[in-house]
């Protein structure tokens, strides 16, 4: 007894202080890995200019430098920029709100019977399949040509994932905890608000953060086909591919990026927080 409860404290010693170690290990690596991967891609960015490109044609790949100094450090290139990704921004934001309240809606609606997912999903998988280009002139007609339509091409366009995963989470609860609450006699109310809807949470995350993805791309081309109004980002990427403004269309293009992976980050950044504690899925 006395050599096993020994044995026991030093499992119990020893395995917090190696999961320290290890997690000490990572933490280097984590920060470094990232960095790496930027300096070869800036890299191998510079070799294509440079090396693969004559001079006449470095216009069409123009080096890392001359897109910092000639649309970043010069602020009146970059202000225009960002007055644009602040109006895609908004899109963007208000086509996933929107997207995410139908999908979760959709998805518990299609879970409270069979009959209602094999009545609806097939439309939101049909609503995913349908090139989104060739009914975006059909958008225009029906809600004209400025924020409202690039709103509804992001909804079209983040809207499956939602349905999909959520739905996915609502029927993955484990059959021994539906049991429990039959037991207890608890309402179809008491059951989704306590035991779905919890359990859900790590893949309607997961939803939400494919989705955020997909609707800043959806808001890009919504402001190429919608021009109305004040012009987003993907209106500037559309005047400076036609004018062939390369160091202008490179940095649009990487503020876009940057802000889809800040929501992304996001996102991730809540999953943590809601479930990070107590659910596996949220770690990932």
């Amino acid at each position: 007894m006395h050599q096993s409860d020994a044995a026991a404290d030093a499992t119990a010693a020893t395995f917090p202080a190696a999961e320290v170690s290890v997690r000490a290990r990572r933490g280097p690596v984590a920060l470094l890995a990232p960095i790496g991967s930027l300096a070869v891609a800036i890299g191998l960015w510079y070799a294509v200019s440079y090396l693969l490109l004559a001079p006449a044609r470095r216009f069409l790949v123009p080096p890392p430098h001359q897109v910092l100094q000639v649309a970043v450090l010069d602020w009146t290139h970059l202000q225009p920029m960002l007055q644009a990704l602040a109006l895609t921004a908004q899109v963007a934001l208000a086509g996933l709100a929107i997207a995410a309240a139908l999908g979760i809606t959709g998805a518990v609606v299609m879970s409270r019977a069979r009959w209602l997912e094999r009545s609806l999903y097939p439309y939101a998988v049909i609503l995913q399949t349908v090139p989104i280009l060739a009914i975006v002139p059909l958008i225009g007609l029906w809600f004209g040509f400025g924020f409202t339509s690039r709103v509804v091409v992001c909804v079209l366009i983040a809207l499956f994932p939602l349905i999909a995963n959520t739905l996915f989470g609502l029927q993955s609860v484990d059959r021994a905890h539906h049991d429990l609450f039959t037991l207890q006699k608890a309402s179809r109310w008491a059951r989704l608000r306590k035991l779905e809807l919890p359990a859900a949470l790590p893949a309607l995350f997961t939803g939400l953060r494919t989705s955020s993805g997909l609707s800043v791309i959806g808001a890009i081309v919504g402001d190429m086909f919608f021009k109305q109004g004040a012009p987003g980002i993907g209106t500037l990427l559309d005047v400076y591919r036609s004018r062939l403004q390369s160091e202008d269309l490179f940095a649009a293009i990487i503020l876009a990026s940057l802000f889809g992976v800040a929501v992304f980050a996001l996102f991730t950044f809540l999953s943590r927080l809601a479930i990070g504690s107590w659910h596996a899925s949220g770690r990932s």
